[in-house]
């Protein structure tokens, strides 16, 4: 009976850490089927509105792309500018030891249009668009204004959900094409006044390297973020408990989650692009 204690007391804590390791895992899946699941039955809904089987307000998605689309214009052009100013003086000086200089437009022209495009204007946009939605949907809840919709037989997600993620999706896909031209701008700017490169140069060259494909390559991209920072935002907003500081908690979750999946989705994205030589 002395030696059973001790040795059923070590038996528990080497099992702790794998059931905590185990309890993490089962909620994160959790956490991914709800998103999934809210997703899908959002498109239900866009699918049934664009076959005439249901409705959804058009004032309401206009509203919701001039809340997070619009007021992410300025900060997306700005952080795209930056960026595009950054790389052409970064790699102007190894360019230029191997007499190739001019070849900062083929790099700045691909890296833009496949990657840094969409990938700058979605972690904008989710400051704006995901914590936005998610603090408005979680204080509606704690409000219980989603039961009131309920109480009148009213969808919440056809309602509060649907208009919010169309507006993510939607506003993405503008704002990449917005980060795509002014971090390709900035940077033919900086190498035609700072790096002496032509601007017929600069243009021929990055023509001559980037193809349609890259282009449509970052617009599908940016497709795919609004809608994980939609559904992500949304999900966690619904998902509220606790009062303020339950929404405290869900905006700042939606912050990180949407980062993280926004850069595993664009990995998978380039190791597929890669494994099928779709570059």
């Amino acid at each position: 009976m002395n030696e059973s204690g001790p040795s059923r007391r070590g038996f528990v804590s080497v099992l702790a850490p794998a059931e905590r390791i185990g309890g993490a895992v089962i909620d994160l899946l959790t956490h991914i089927g709800s998103v999934v699941l809210l997703v899908v039955e959002a498109a239900g809904i866009v699918l049934g509105a664009l076959t005439g089987r249901a409705r959804i307000g058009r004032s309401a998605i206009i509203n919701q792309i001039l809340r997070v689309g619009v007021r992410s214009v300025f900060i997306v052009s700005l952080v795209s500018g930056a960026v595009g100013l950054i790389l052409a003086l970064n790699m102007a000086p190894p360019l230029e030891q191997f007499g190739s200089k001019d070849l900062v437009a083929n790099i700045i022209g691909v890296a833009v249009l496949r990657e840094l495009g969409p990938l700058m204007a979605a972690i904008v946009l989710t400051g704006f668009a995901g914590a936005a939605i998610a603090a408005e949907i979680g204080t509606m809840v704690v409000g219980e204004e989603i039961e009131a919709l309920e109480v009148h037989a009213l969808n919440p997600v056809r309602f509060l959900i649907v208009p919010r993620v169309i507006a993510t999706v939607l506003s993405m896909l503008v704002l990449g094409v917005i980060s795509n031209i002014m971090a390709i701008g900035v940077a033919m700017l900086v190498s035609q006044i700072v790096l002496e490169i032509p601007f017929q140069t600069y243009w021929d060259n990055m023509l001559f390297q980037v193809k349609g494909w890259d282009f449509w390559t970052g617009i599908i991209k940016a497709g795919i973020f609004g809608l994980l920072i939609g559904g992500i935002a949304c999900t966690n907003g619904m998902k509220v408990r606790g009062g303020a500081a339950g929404v405290g908690k869900a905006t700042t979750s939606t912050v990180v989650q949407c980062v993280v999946s926004i850069v595993i989705a664009d990995t998978l994205f380039t190791a597929i692009f890669y494994i099928f030589d779709l570059n």
